[in-house]
C-alpha cells in the first residue's frame, strides 16, 4: 500500500526503501538550504524532537546540491550525543553500485574509505557530488531510538546521487553510534563547499 497524506502525517506507511518501516509518520520539522554550510537537527530547538516520543526517526533528503565542484565531495551525516560537538563514536559499512547513461559501465562494490570504525569524523552517505545543474543526491536516513542510554543508536542510509561523467550511483551505508549517551542532534553537510540548495524533511514514526 502507498502512503497518504493528511497534511503532516503519512498514513499506513507501508515502507520508504524496501521494508524498512510501516506505520504512521508524523512531519517534524523540514529544513531547506539556501547556501548553508550545515543543516542540523536538535531535539527541544526549533520544534525538533529526537527524543522517546518515537523509536524510530525518517530523515528524507531531497535535491541536495553542492556549492563547490570539489572531489570528492560525498553528502555527510554526523551525530552529537549531548554537547556541542557532533562527534558521535560511530562503525559503518557502505555499499555502492552505478550505472552510466550511456550504458557503457556498471559496476558494484564496497568503500572501505567510507567505512567508520570507532570513528568520530563524517559519515559519507553518497557517491562524489558535482555542482553541474542536474548533479544532486536524494535519499532516506532512518535512525532508531536515538534517546536510549542502554544500547547503540542504529542508523542506515540509502541514497542515490547525479554524478560527473552522468553516473546514477546508488550508495547504502548501515552502522551504529556506539554511545550510551542518547543521541540529541543530527548534522548534514557536503564534504567541501555550502549546501546551495535542497530540502530535508524530518519524521517520527509511531
Amino acid at each position: 500500500m502507498g502512503l497518504i497524506s493528511n497534511g503532516t502525517t503519512l498514513l499506513d506507511g507501508g515502507s520508504l526503501d524496501g521494508g524498512v518501516s510501516k506505520g504512521a509518520l508524523t512531519l517534524i520539522k523540514t529544513l531547506t538550504a539556501s547556501s548553508d554550510s550545515t543543516l542540523s537537527f536538535v531535539d527541544g530547538a526549533s520544534s525538533v524532537v529526537l527524543d522517546d516520543t518515537y523509536v524510530e526517526y525518517i530523515f528524507k533528503f531531497i535535491n541536495m546540491h553542492p556549492s563547490g565542484d570539489s572531489s570528492p565531495n560525498d553528502f555527510t551525516v554526523n551525530f552529537r550525543d549531548g554537547g556541542s560537538a557532533y562527534d558521535a563514536t560511530k562503525t559503518t559499512t557502505f555499499f555502492w553500485a552505478y550505472h552510466n547513461e550511456d550504458d557503457s559501465g556498471t559496476q558494484f562494490g564496497s568503500a572501505g574509505s567510507n567505512d567508520s570504525a570507532e570513528a568520530t569524523g563524517t559519515q559519507p552517505l553518497s557517491g562524489n557530488c558535482g555542482n553541474d545543474n542536474d548533479q544532486c543526491v536524494s535519499g532516506t536516513l532512518h535512525l532508531f531510538d536515538p534517546s536510549n542510554t542502554t544500547f547503540a543508536k542504529h542508523f542506515m542510509t540509502v541514497s542515490n546521487s547525479t554524478e560527473a561523467g552522468d553516473i546514477s550511483m546508488n550508495s547504502r551505508v548501515a552502522g551504529y553510534c556506539n554511545v550510551t549517551a542518547a543521541i540529541d542532534g543530527v548534522q548534514f553537510a557536503f564534504q567541501a563547499g555550502n549546501i546551495d540548495s535542497g530540502t530535508i524533511k524530518l519524521y517520527g514514526v509511531a
